[in-house]
């Protein structure tokens, strides 16, 4: 049974670290005084969920959580340095500490320690996330222990509504355009200058017929909603 250390303090160890060329030594319990901390630790560097929505979720929601008093948010995972290093590379997550811990040291002195060699994987962390005051760990989210690599509790969302019930989270924008398109241009001037990040995809003929009322770019998506064009993301945005 996995613990819930809710209560403790993190556990004092020392994790060998690779730092502008060197090895070093990371203390944890110099790491994590004076300071508010969220951790989430995953299975691995590069697997699927770790990479398409934990790392991802946390980079996004970055601003938010320092927006509430979170000072740090770490990554760790039972992965060698030099392979964290290209996995945050990777994921263009600079606002994410990536904490390698290659020999499980933290994260069996965390008890969250588990063989995960019927696949290849060998000692891993479980899946979970804490929040960290001055060393104390206030709240943990530990995912449940079922078969397979649950993805329920350890979210970015769920941590950040722990830490700020009211938080506004940042919207999620789409928007479909093309290369010269001056609506395309204005769309992008009016979302940068609210500092409102988006996704952007070059449209096709078959992507805009599949478009309720469009054949023309751009053509945004705000939250699930159709908004249409430059226009009228104007006229949503005011």
């Amino acid at each position: 049974m996995l613990e819930d250390r809710s209560g403790q303090r993190i556990p004092k160890v020392t994790l060998p670290v690779r730092e502008d060329g060197e090895w070093k030594e990371l203390d944890t319990e110099k790491f994590f005084a004076g300071k508010t901390v969220v951790v989430f630790s995953l299975p691995g560097a590069f697997t699927p969920t770790c990479s398409s929505a934990h790392v991802p979720r946390y980079d996004e929601l970055a601003s938010a959580f320092e927006g509430h008093g979170v000072d740090e948010i770490v990554c760790v995972a039972v992965n060698d340095t030099f392979v964290m290093d290209a996995w945050q590379e990777d994921q263009e997550a600079d606002t994410i500490h990536f904490l390698a811990d290659g020999n499980g040291t933290f994260t069996e002195a965390m008890g969250m320690l588990v063989d995960k060699a019927a696949i290849g994987f060998g000692k891993r962390s479980w899946r979970y996330s804490m929040l960290v005051k001055d060393g104390t760990i206030e709240k943990m989210f530990i995912e449940p222990q079922k078969d397979g690599d649950p993805y329920e509790v350890s979210d970015a969302d769920t941590m950040l509504r722990h830490i700020a019930p009211d938080a506004k989270l940042p919207a999620d924008i789409f928007m479909l355009s093309k290369d010269g398109c001056a609506h395309c241009a204005r769309a992008r001037d009016l979302l940068d200058v609210r500092e409102m990040d988006y996704d952007e995809l070059e449209a096709t003929p078959r992507t805009l017929r599949a478009v309720p009322g469009g054949g023309t770019t751009p053509q945004i998506f705000i939250d699930g909603q159709h908004i249409g064009g430059a226009d009228e993301l104007e006229a949503h945005l005011k």
